[in-house]
């Protein structure tokens, strides 16, 4: 992929992205590459510092709990969205009730799952209803995006994105570029840079190049091996862990003994090491993320033992047998070649591994589909919420998201652990589910994965906790 000089502006700057947004609709997809941009369009209630705490957004203050079930937000005072629309209530409103719509199909659907509904109070007032007691609220609000009550409603929303951000839209090239501009009228401190670009280029190899020739300002997904040559690299303890989702109902991967087998058939330490040159630590029994609640510090390590998944397939009677594994490719750092290492120590066990590297909207499409679920699909999970709900009901609990059980029991004790107020029982409950996906190899845990950054000489930033490219805490020295 040919690239263009930087512009010569030197507060303008460029950052490559490894997929282009399959959207810029903010509410309807779990795509990664929709958030590198509406990040910096859109806000939400509540913020997170740098270093991930929590704080007021758009929110004036943090919530208060008027009952067991509904949470007050206040809202800041004369913020407009970017075509003038008023952000109030009405707009808190519409954003809940839109994203929670079972008729939009949200893919983020896991985040909000306590949601009932919001309730205007007045104009700069306004109260979210939950299911049951949710000790999550305030970080579910993180999440979700504030859209203009009007203009969401219009053709153009999912190409066109209106937010209260510090920066507005400019323009959407398809295949090459989107160019966000700042919003010159932002209620909050002025960001320097005047205008970003943002290329998606797939390849790690090309982004790299691409940095060292100063065409770019800031790379993601940076190639471990190549961090020392780049003119500036930063490696954060990142919010991504790496897994395999296995069908527990398709015909080979619904013998527990043939999950079992890919779980202790990968030797993650040589993952973390080769692929990935100590940036990664293996997953822990779990997909949970260290940092977030609910982690279960008792689950053992996996460990590799290529005789006994050998011994489990042959039993199992599934030798020979084909598995199908899908995946993408540029997304995630060094994707498509873990893909394939995972797969190939499959095929060591005796299995049959069709690997299908799809593009990212097929492969989301195949991620969310409930209907047919492949016999295994790759994810780099985030959690953002950092609590152990957003895997939970994400990965694991039965027809939300992106799981591929039907563990009815398991998928009741995840909504009564979600409600649950007690800190210490409420961590019970969560090891326990833990436990018992751990037990019967619902999932295959890869790498606790370190984001790793790339960018320009002139470019000041300080990577986030969040992993968010927030550019208004960027700037050029030059």
């Amino acid at each position: 992929m040919a690239l263009s000089p930087l512009s010569a502006l030197a507060a303008d700057i460029t950052i490559a992205i490894g997929s282009e947004p399959s959207t810029l609709d903010p509410q309807i997809r779990d795509d990664g590459g929709e958030r590198a941009i509406n990040d910096n369009v859109y806000e939400t209630l509540m913020a997170r510092t740098p270093d991930g705490e929590l704080i007021a957004g758009l929110a004036a203050a943090a919530p208060t709990q008027v009952d067991a079930k509904t949470w007050e937000f206040k809202l800041r005072p004369d913020i407009k969205f970017h075509n003038g629309e008023a952000f109030n209530a009405d707009a808190v409103v519409n954003s809940v009730k839109r994203v929670i719509d079972p008729a939009l199909k949200s893919e983020q659907a896991a985040y909000f799952g306590t949601i009932t509904g919001a309730e205007k109070v007045d104009d700069l007032t306004v109260r979210i209803l939950t299911s049951g007691p949710d000790p999550i609220l305030p970080s579910r609000m993180y999440w979700m995006k504030m859209i203009p009550a009007t203009y969401a409603a219009d053709a153009k929303f999912a190409e066109a994105p209106v937010g209260t951000g510090p920066y507005k839209f400019t323009s959407w090239s398809r295949g090459q570029d989107i160019v966000l501009e700042k919003n010159a009228d932002y209620w909050g401190d002025a960001a320097s840079i005047d205008k970003v670009t943002y290329r998606f280029v797939g390849e790690s190899g090309t982004r790299l190049s691409g940095l060292m020739a100063g065409e770019l300002d800031v790379i993601t997904n940076l190639l471990p091996e190549f961090a020392q040559q780049a003119p500036k690299f930063a490696a954060v303890s990142g919010l991504e862990t790496t897994l395999m989702i296995v069908s527990t109902d398709n015909e080979v991967t619904k013998d527990p003994r043939v999950r079992e087998a890919l779980n202790i058939s990968v030797d993650r330490k040589a993952l973390a090491e080769s692929l990935f040159g100590g940036y990664a630590t293996p997953a822990k029994g779990q997909v949970v993320n260290p940092k977030a609640f609910g982690y279960n510090k008792a689950l053992p390590d996996y460990v590799f033992d290529l005789d006994k998944a050998k011994a489990l397939i042959k039993e199992a009677g599934a030798e020979g047998k084909t598995i199908k594994l899908v995946g993408e490719a540029g997304r995630w750092l060094k994707d498509r070649e873990l893909i394939e290492a995972v797969g190939a120590y499959w095929k060591e066990t005796g299995l049959n591994v069709d690997i299908k590297i799809e593009d990212f909207g097929e492969y989301l499409n195949q991620l969310f589909d409930k209907n047919t679920r492949p016999d295994a699909i790759f994810l780099s999970n985030s959690n953002e919420l950092l609590d152990v709900d957003r895997e939970m009901t994400a990965v694991l609990q039965s027809k939300a998201s992106s799981a591929s059980n039907s563990d009815q029991e398991m998928s009741d004790q995840i909504s009564a652990a979600r409600t649950e107020t007690d800190i210490e029982k409420r961590q019970a409950m969560y090891d326990a589910i833990t436990k018992k996906s751990y037990d019967l190899s619902y999932l295959v845990p890869l790498l606790n994965q370190q984001d790793i950054y790339g960018f320009s000489k002139r470019l000041e930033w300080q990577p986030r906790v969040d992993s968010k490219l927030l550019v208004k805490e960027m700037k050029v020295t030059e």
